[in-house]
């Protein structure tokens, strides 16, 4: 009985032993492939090559820290250097994006001109303006239009007048319309030649002192002598003024009819000389006056005078505009806007999304979702919100309009940190070096430019400072005496 409790005891003891033993060797097997897993995740994850300080990335740091706003520093990547990719391209989160408001329009092809502006003062159209002068001198019968301001229409009849001169032209034709009638049915041919001739003189003079053709064929009818004449309106227009009244004696220098046609107006504009050369007779014009707000009058550059005006060194440019609805009145004043050397199929973008920076400009385009590309361009002409781009970009493209100052800042630090990196890879990576590894003894501290040294993260304790060279403090003892 006493052998067999023994056994048993020695059993279990053997049997614990062993299930301890393999517990550790199980719980060990558990820990190292634990630690080959960490050191396997650990080498798969990326390092950073060194941080950069947010505000300005040629401050580096090998390791993680804060400026002095407590900002942390931004870790920098291999793979921030893509290759495939124009320096300075921009990746923004979609959630930042739409935060921050960036909008984005498509680089179109459209007519573009340079605009120039201008002061105008509305005038007559010389072209449709008329002063009537009687062609001879007479007393003034009956006034048919005797307010200023009236529309008039063509061979409207304006006034009568007497003259004892068409009185004698009338009775001259009458004699040769006579001698004419008897002699063109049995006269010789001579004859018949002769009295022709004195006739077509006869209503040659009626017709040069404007006497009007229904008049001359009532007087060819009736064979009367008429007391007064007519004068009508040579074209349709407005009385801009009267320069006779009733039973007044006129002669031919007396004006007596101001008639304008308003429907077609000029206006000039003074143009500086600086802007001379791009005007051009044909050019297309925009105008506004006070008297109609929110109305666009469009015309065209009719006319350059060949002369300057030596005190505002400008030199006047003839305008002219429809007026069908009497709207402009001579005399206003309006702004005026040239459109000057037009370019028919200008690549354009919208002028807020042009990055003007030093000597060059450039805009973002989107390459895709949240990515930017800076892009220098050459700009050409600028008018109604738009720049004409003249090479750098394609119609069709997409560029930034809205955050573009943003993006700007950020494609500069990307752009920055990338030389950096290029700068590191040439010249070797500094920031796995180990400070305790260096000798301060055999160092001489009078030739080191101690002004570019960053002593983050520097432990003082593994510096070696027992066998110091004295030399600097002994050189700068020397310079002091």
């Amino acid at each position: 009985m006493s052998k067999i409790l023994i056994t048993a005891i020695i059993t279990l003891s053997l049997g614990a032993t062993g299930g301890y033993w393999f517990a550790q060797q199980t719980a060990a097997n558990n820990m190292d492939a634990m630690s080959t897993s960490t050191e396997t995740m650990t080498s798969d994850e990326e390092k950073p090559l060194f941080y950069r300080n947010p505000m300005n990335p040629a401050i580096t740091s090998p390791v993680f820290t804060q400026d002095d706003m407590g900002m942390d520093y931004i870790a920098v990547y291999a793979n921030d250097n893509n290759n495939n990719e124009p320096p300075g391209t921009v990746t923004i989160d979609p959630v930042v994006v739409q935060n921050i408001g960036v909008r984005t329009k498509v680089a179109q092809q459209k007519a573009i001109a340079r605009t120039i502006n201008a002061l105008g003062h509305i005038d007559f159209n010389e072209e449709y303006l008329t002063r009537l002068h009687p062609k001879t001198s007479g007393w003034i019968g009956a006034l048919k239009i005797d307010e200023t301001g009236k529309r008039v229409d063509k061979n409207t009849i304006l006034l009568s007048i007497y003259s004892p001169d068409l009185v004698a032209a009338q009775r001259e034709f009458l004699v040769a319309l006579k001698n004419w009638e008897s002699v063109k049915a049995n006269g010789g041919s001579k004859m018949q030649q002769s009295t022709q001739n004195i006739f077509n003189g006869a209503l040659e003079r009626l017709q040069l002192f404007d006497v009007p053709t229904h008049q001359i064929e009532n007087l060819k009818k009736t064979k009367k002598i008429q007391k007064y004449l007519h004068i009508h309106s040579p074209f349709n227009g407005t009385v801009m003024n009267i320069g006779a009244r009733e039973g007044q004696y006129v002669s031919p220098k007396d004006e007596l009819y101001l008639i304008a046609d308003l429907k077609r107006i000029w206006v000039h504009v003074e143009v500086y000389e600086d802007d001379l050369p791009w005007v051009k007779e044909g050019d297309e014009v925009e105008m506004r006056v006070r008297a109609a707000p929110g109305r666009l009058f469009k015309g065209k550059v009719r006319f350059i005078y060949p002369y300057l005006e030596g005190k505002t060194r400008t030199v006047r440019v003839r305008l002219e505009f429809n007026n069908t609805d009497l709207v402009l009145k001579p005399g206003m004043f309006a702004n005026v806007l040239i459109k000057a050397d037009p370019q028919k199929n200008a690549v354009v973008v919208p002028s807020e999304a042009i990055v003007r920076s030093g000597n060059r400009e450039q805009v973002f385009v989107q390459r895709g979702p949240g990515k930017y590309e800076p892009r220098e361009v050459i700009l050409g002409l600028s008018s109604d919100g738009f720049t004409q781009i003249r090479t750098g970009l394609d119609v069709g493209e997409r560029v930034v309009t809205s955050a573009v100052f943003l993006i700007d800042s950020e494609s500069k630090l990307r752009e920055a940190t990338a030389k950096m990196m290029e700068i590191t890879s040439d010249d070797g990576d500094m920031s796995d070096m180990d400070m305790g590894d260096l000798d301060m003894g055999e160092m001489d501290m009078g030739e080191m430019d101690m002004s570019g040294m960053e002593m983050d993260g520097l432990d003082m304790n593994d510096l070696n400072m027992g066998n110091m060279s004295n030399e600097n403090d002994s050189k700068t003892s020397g310079a002091n005496k």
